[in-house]
């Protein structure tokens, strides 16, 4: 891990917009650990030099750093405890906040108008060293493709901590193609996206929680992505995102997905998806939501134990012997959520073997296991 110098002193004392300062750590805050016994990454690291209040923060798997205009009377860094510090700047009165850290006393005081307060702060030294971003080779991807593919593939990353390697999204780049793929062993998700512009090959997994954040904390028109050791590092529109690489095999995704089956159906999405929504409100208690294609016919009926029953039918292009498959009802939802075409594809091989949703060109394809059914 690349290391970046932290000034300690003193004398850190500067003024800055309320406004901007509240913004800048909303967006910092969000990588502030909210369940750890090291105090330190409880905190916001504040760091004045050179006319910028530089704002960090960090749990160990995710960091995040972004910086504001400020007057600086005095350089130096402090950690102060984040929640309350953003809970703090939001509540403020309007106008010019002025910070002060004072360290004979171990805290900052904080003044805007007529509001004057004092916190408590955590030891700078013991902050973790992250990543210095300008030190690194970086290239430039569209950022509205990149977070659209994320968007599409990440409800089928695990949130099992036991499998680290499931609760990431394996990002591949290769030339004018991006390829994401992410799987909880029940489902799986693959999009492939083509870029307006030719990247560096680039194979990682990254934890889906990183990535989902990239469209909170980042605006603009790209995103500079660079990798150094372990770490990833996403920047733009003055914030930097660091994240670590999971270690570990991700599966192969091309060998999970069948290459022949039985039935194709095509429906249509939209209608599709209301039908499933409806049905899987009284499949409650892992009640699977079941499947029956019939001739010119598909049935939709799910049945939870002293709660009731649903049924509802679609007509459906099915032509040959009554097939039936059972899936898990909120998969089944999110995967026709995940596209945005007119139309989806069922295909097909058994009830014991995995079904496949598509969509259109710029869709994912959707693995979903099933669910076997009683009887």
């Amino acid at each position: 891990m690349i290391e970046t110098d932290i000034v300690v002193g003193s004398g850190l004392k500067l003024t800055c917009s309320r406004e901007e300062l509240t913004q800048r750590l909303g967006v910092v805050a969000r990588a502030v650990s909210t369940r750890t016994a090291v105090q330190v990454l409880l905190g916001v690291l504040l760091r004045a030099e050179e006319g910028r209040l530089h704002l960090a923060a960090t749990d160990m798997e995710l960091s995040l750093r972004t910086s504001l205009d400020a007057e600086v009377q005095g350089e130096g860094a402090v950690v102060v405890p984040g929640r309350l510090l953003v809970d703090l700047a939001r509540l403020l009165p309007a106008g010019e906040v002025s910070i002060e850290h004072r360290a004979e006393e171990g805290s900052v005081r904080i003044e805007c108008g007529p509001a004057s307060y004092r916190l408590h702060t955590y030891s700078v030294e013991d902050f973790p060293r992250l990543p210095d971003v300008d030190a690194l080779q970086t290239f430039a991807v569209d950022r509205q493709p990149l977070l659209d593919t994320v968007a599409r593939v990440s409800r089928s990353a695990s949130r099992d901590e036991s499998r680290p390697v499931l609760t990431g999204i394996l990002v591949r780049f290769e030339g004018d193609k991006l390829v994401m793929a992410a799987t909880d062993s029940y489902r799986l998700s693959v999009k492939e996206t083509a870029l307006a512009v030719e990247a560096p090959p680039l194979e990682a997994i990254i934890p889906s929680r990183a990535l989902g954040e990239l469209a909170r904390v980042t605006d603009g028109d790209t995103i500079e992505i660079g990798v150094h050791e372990n770490q990833v590092v996403f920047s733009s529109g003055g914030v930097a995102l660091t994240t670590r690489r999971i270690d570990g095999q991700f599966p192969n995704y091309k060998q999970l997905l069948p290459e022949t089956f039985e039935h194709e159906v095509v429906l249509p999405r939209a209608e599709l998806l209301d039908v499933v929504r409806r049905t899987a409100v009284l499949a409650q208690r892992n009640s699977p939501i079941q499947l029956e294609f019939a001739e010119g016919a598909l049935t939709f009926f799910t049945r939870t134990q002293d709660v009731g029953e649903a049924r509802e039918a679609l007509p459906v292009p099915f032509t040959g012997e009554r097939f039936e498959i059972g899936f898990n009802a909120d998969f089944l939802r999110e995967g026709l959520e995940a596209m945005a075409s007119d139309e989806a594809t069922i295909k097909l091989i058994s009830p014991l073997r995995p079904a496949v949703l598509e969509g259109g060109e710029d869709d994912p394809t959707y693995l979903i296991m099933p669910i076997r059914l009683p009887g």
